[in-house]
């Protein structure tokens, strides 16, 4: 049951977001009563932030060469950009729907953020380039910047230009890309 609640909500909160999706929509979605599901997450908090945990999905290092595997996160950011169910990054849509002073909100969206971060530094670390600290830094506001215009223009091809741009900077960190 608890899996159930957490799938409907997860579908919602994305969809339609969390300040439009009361525990009531959830319950009835499932067909269950609010009491069953305070029984599993006892407040709304407490869902939202189970459901934001769920969605803390890093990816892991692969046997492939690390410029593919940076180069090839915007290639999966532009397949998902053309989903129709796309509605951008549910950790940023948290924060801003709930604001900065839920801080832990903030804090889960924070460490995804990081941690998306770190899996870039890691794999510039295999690539022996200039400043990873920094590079890494600039890829995740790429890949957030690319993020925020496929929403505004709903272009997938956001995620290509945001690539090109990663390319340039493999390049001129010292980085072999092809």
């Amino acid at each position: 049951m608890k899996e159930r609640i957490l799938q409907t909500a997860d579908r919602l909160f994305y969809l339609k977001g969390i300040r439009a999706i009361g525990v009531d929509t959830i319950a009835a979605e499932i067909g269950i009563s609010k009491r069953t599901l305070y029984n599993h997450f006892p407040s709304k908090d407490e869902l939202i932030a189970a459901y934001l945990k769920r969605r803390f999905v890093v990816a892991s290092p692969t046997e492939r060469p690390a410029t593919d595997q940076i180069l090839g996160y915007f290639d999966a950011l532009e397949r998902r950009f053309s989903a129709k169910d796309f509605r951008g990054c549910p950790f940023v849509n948290a924060v801003a729907e709930l604001g900065p002073e839920d801080r832990s909100v903030k804090k889960i969206a924070a460490a995804f953020k990081e941690a998306r971060r770190l899996w870039f530094r890691d794999l510039l670390a295999l690539l022996d380039v200039e400043d990873k600290e920094a590079l890494a830094t600039q890829l995740v506001v790429l890949v957030d910047g690319a993020i925020a215009q496929d929403l505004v223009r709903d272009d997938p091809a956001m995620a290509r230009a945001a690539k090109a741009a990663a390319t340039v900077l493999l390049r001129n960190a010292g980085a072999d890309v092809e």
